[in-house]
């Protein structure tokens, strides 16, 4: 039997469009995305990770407070970021509110760490993109020493010294369970592997086996810095309904949608029929019936040896209902398939 494996959701709070076709209010967004939590809850799914946002098309901006609400009405799932934009936040905040989240939910707090593929929180908190690099780095640099739990003492560039500063709260279990999420470059694997953290690969386009040097490249680092291997996990889009037909047809035109929305702000071209049949068939895109996407599932977690897969069920406008059914559908069916596809038991 393979060691336990983790099957998660994720969602950006994307603004989705209600029974008449209308764009819903944010508040709405976010009172449907509690009861999404409360569903992969109930239907076994393993994790629920919520992105951080500030603008129109994302409804969350405070992951952290909508992951509280979930906490409170659910039992065993764990609840996360999807990612916190650690460059443009402070890290000591990030531990205290996560740290705080953690105690709401009896432990099942995480954190996912990025730099975020949005700027938009640098000029709205005041920071300077000139210093993107060297934001993250420091601040990635005291979180580390802030999630030991320990006096702090710290001092770098872009924010004042710290001289033997206790942090409060501390969690009950002295942890807070922390990932790096690593977009593709070899420097934030290094990275992840240097701070001791699990590492989480965003794959939104193309075959995920081309990021297995990622994943070789992160043991060597680890057994380099001299700590154990440590888990890795995989975030990629998806969406599931009862036949593959059925959910390529609920699925494109929203997804459309949201990727030629982003598109057109960094200037890529429409995107079309073929591409989305490509992704699905051989890329990053887990769409259809849950056998199918059970075992593309199955194979990126051999192939990259992951343990852990974070599932984007949401899709710009597409709607609540049909994303109820989906995670319902997630959590029932394809998780159990996955395992028993890669001989793995529940985590």
């Amino acid at each position: 039997m393979c060691p336990p494996i983790e099957l998660g959701l994720d969602t950006f709070g994307d603004v989705t469009d209600g029974p008449d076709g209308k764009p819903q209010h944010a508040a709405q967004v976010i009172r449907d995305l509690v009861e999404e939590g409360v569903l992969a809850d109930e239907a076994g799914v393993d994790f629920l990770g919520v992105g951080e946002h500030h603008r129109a098309d994302f409804a969350v901006a405070s992951p952290e407070m909508v992951l509280a609400a979930i906490a409170s009405r659910t039992k065993r799932i764990r609840l996360g970021s999807a990612v916190t934009v650690l460059s443009s936040d402070d890290p000591i905040r990030v531990y205290q509110r996560f740290a705080t989240l953690d105690a709401v939910s009896n432990g099942r707090a995480e954190v996912i760490l990025g730099r975020g593929s949005f700027i938009e929180s640098f000029p709205l908190f005041g920071f300077d993109l000139n210093q993107y690099e060297e934001l993250f780095n420091e601040k990635l640099d005291l979180y580390a020493a802030v999630i030991k739990q320990q006096p702090v003492t710290w001092q770098g560039r872009t924010r004042a010294p710290l001289n033997q500063q206790p942090i409060f709260p501390k969690t009950e279990s002295g942890t807070l369970t922390t990932w790096i999420g690593v977009g593709g470059t070899p420097e934030s694997v290094v990275r992840a592997a240097h701070y001791g953290f699990p590492m989480m690969l965003a794959i939104i386009g193309g075959d995920p086996a081309r990021f297995a040097p990622f994943v070789d490249l992160y043991k060597r680092a680890l057994t380099q810095e001299g700590k154990p291997m440590l888990p890795v996990g995989v975030h990629s889009h998806g969406y599931v309904a009862e036949t593959d037909a059925l959910a390529r047809e609920e699925l494109y035109a929203d997804y459309k949608r949201m990727r030629d929305k982003i598109g057109a702000e960094r200037g890529w071209a429409p995107f079309g029929k073929a591409e989305f049949e490509r992704e699905i068939a051989h890329g990053s895109l887990y769409v259809g019936s849950p056998e199918t996407v059970a075992r593309k599932i199955a194979n990126t977690v051999k192939t990259l040896g992951a343990s852990r897969f974070d599932m984007k069920y949401s899709a710009g406008p597409l709607p609540h209902a049909k994303m109820m059914r989906c995670i319902e559908l997630y959590g029932r069916k394809v998780a159990p398939l996955v395992r028993e596809m890669v001989g793995a038991t529940a985590a």
